[in-house]
């Protein structure tokens, strides 16, 4: 068995899983990771796995209890931006819990902000491979997460699903993210309302009780676990892909998505607080788990019919490649992607050299905007598609899929 992990999985090697590979089930681990890694530094060390997010789910259960989810979203439509004042005519108790949500934590280094636009410039386009094709395929073979989706209304409306879920992933990387002209702050708190709402609601849903082995949904470890799905896997694979990561750039990098779990209501004691404690955190709450479902499986589907439909330069065989170059052999196979025998091959061969002609003219004049633009031209192409030429607005759900009642 030697050689076989599920972190080599994540690294993108053809190597099998030992657990998935034999069908063994493997009991929850012990919560072992010490605050003391932890941004803060210190903490209780209770296991993430048994907290959620009370102020957020007390909150948005007295808005279903009121009535008030429907009003509540219609009022916050129209706020947008981090600097915005809240809309008048809000609950009091949602004004109050909004207003404190949105400070920044102490711990926050503007300068390792302003240096990550400089890093997202020149690396927007693998992050942006890697957030869709590398974490959004992964998030199929995390099974709470996969049935989370399935069985919550996000899994009837695949589309707009996906496209709230682009949104965090394109309003971490512009200039100025958290600041006053910036979304980032506003997309966060209200996905932190989403969350909760999701959490009120799939609890009487007795499809996810029947396929579930939780009995409330996104916990904070559950969050932390997307959340090394996108930072901690997008760091490993740009170093292995050789893509050049200054000490400066990394923490630039690692604060982004820092302040995002904080904002999204992790407990500061949860969010390492360099690559070293996050990689470490993700050995114990994220390899362990990946594993195939038949909601996960179903979920693939339809993520790759959607980018199918649009036509941003990769064919359907395209996706199919990019997805197990990115995540492996024994992932894309238990998602069921298709082997491409002309594709695959190009795909391997052919983004190290693009990497590599890409990193050794970033120097040149003018090369990282002119990179930024054409990356950004495909991002907002993208998100055009799959928004419908619409403003993108995060809402609390009413209801969980319909389709599974």
């Amino acid at each position: 068995m030697q050689g076989f992990s599920r972190r080599s999985l994540l690294r993108g090697s053809s190597a099998l899983g030992a657990a998935g590979a034999f069908g063994i089930v493997m009991p929850a681990a012990a919560w072992t990771w010490s605050p003391t890694s932890s941004v803060i530094g210190t903490g209780t060390g209770l296991d993430p796995r048994q907290v959620w997010d009370d102020e957020a789910d007390s909150l948005v259960a007295a808005l279903f209890e009121r009535g008030e989810v429907d009003l509540v979203n219609e009022l916050l439509a129209a706020w947008t931006h981090n600097g915005q004042a809240l809309p008048a005519g809000l609950p009091a108790d949602v004004r109050i819990f909004l207003e404190k949500a949105r400070q920044l934590p102490a711990w926050t280094d503007q300068a390792k902000l302003s240096r990550a636009f400089s890093f997202y410039e020149k690396r927007g386009l693998y992050l942006g491979v890697l957030y869709g094709l590398g974490s959004g395929m992964m998030s199929c073979v995390i099974p709470r997460e996969a049935k989370a989706v399935y069985y919550s209304a996000g899994g009837a409306e695949m589309k707009d699903r996906i496209d709230k879920t682009a949104k965090l992933g394109y309003d971490i990387g512009v200039r100025d993210a958290f600041g006053p002209g910036g979304q980032m702050v506003v997309t966060c708190l209200k996905t932190r309302l989403t969350h909760a709402a999701v959490r009120h609601l799939l609890p009487k849903s007795s499809h996810w009780h029947a396929s579930a082995d939780e009995a409330k949904p996104i916990s904070q470890a559950d969050i932390m676990v997307t959340w090394h799905s996108l930072a901690t896997f997008s760091f490993n694979k740009l170093t292995a892909w050789g893509v050049p990561m200054p000490s400066g750039d990394s923490a630039a990098f690692l604060h982004l998505w820092q302040i995002t779990a904080h904002l999204l209501g992790v407990a500061d004691e949860y969010i390492p607080a360099n690559w070293s404690g996050a990689n470490a955190q993700s050995r114990q709450v994220l390899d362990p788990i990946l594993a195939p479902t038949t909601e996960g499986v179903a979920l693939a589907k339809i993520l790759l019919n959607l980018a199918a439909k649009y036509d941003g330069g990769l064919t359907k065989p395209m996706l199919h490649s990019f997805t197990r170059f990115c995540l492996g052999e024994q992932i894309a196979d238990w998602l069921e992607v298709p082997k491409e025998p002309v594709t695959d091959p190009l795909v391997k061969a052919g983004w190290p050299p693009f990497i590599a002609f890409r990193e050794a003219t970033m120097w040149f004049p003018f090369a990282p905007q002119g990179y930024w633009l054409f990356d950004e031209f495909l991002r907002l192409g993208v998100r055009f598609f799959l928004g419908e030429g619409k403003v993108t607005n995060i809402t609390m759900p009413t209801g969980n899929n319909p389709n599974y009642t």
